[in-house]
């Protein structure tokens, strides 16, 4: 959920050890998981009441469909046939969001400069 790995909770538990005292910790600790148990409740709670009121009809709504990163990507890449958003900027990451390829880019010419020739220098450029 948080993405904490074992060595960082340790460290974790060793600072609140170091800051809290060992008096308090296990007391925070304990309200810590109530407060968590009780919005996990809320949230699921407030799912349920929400799939109840749509009806059936919205009963394969997927609520993380909703979310705004997912509605923006919807409408600027579109979808493909089995309802996945496109994602053509990832095949190649030269296209534009329109799906245009970028144009043809030439490399400069240079030619290697001969012995005792200045190097070129631009004084509008410097």
């Amino acid at each position: 959920m948080f993405n904490i790995g074992p060595m960082e909770f340790l460290v974790l538990a060793a600072v609140g050890l170091i800051v809290l005292g060992p008096d308090r910790l296990p007391g925070l600790a304990r309200d810590a998981a109530r407060m968590i148990r009780t919005l996990r409740e809320l949230a699921t709670g407030a799912h349920t009441q929400l799939r109840d009121e749509l009806g059936p009809e919205f009963a394969d709504l997927d609520l993380r469909s909703l979310h705004p990163r997912t509605v923006i990507q919807r409408a600027l890449l579109g979808e493909d046939e089995d309802g996945s958003i496109r994602d053509h900027l990832r095949d190649d990451p030269m296209r534009d969001f329109m799906g245009h390829d970028p144009p043809a880019a030439r490399p400069p010419v240079t030619r290697p400069l001969a012995d005792g020739e200045p190097v070129p220098y631009d004084e509008d450029a410097t």
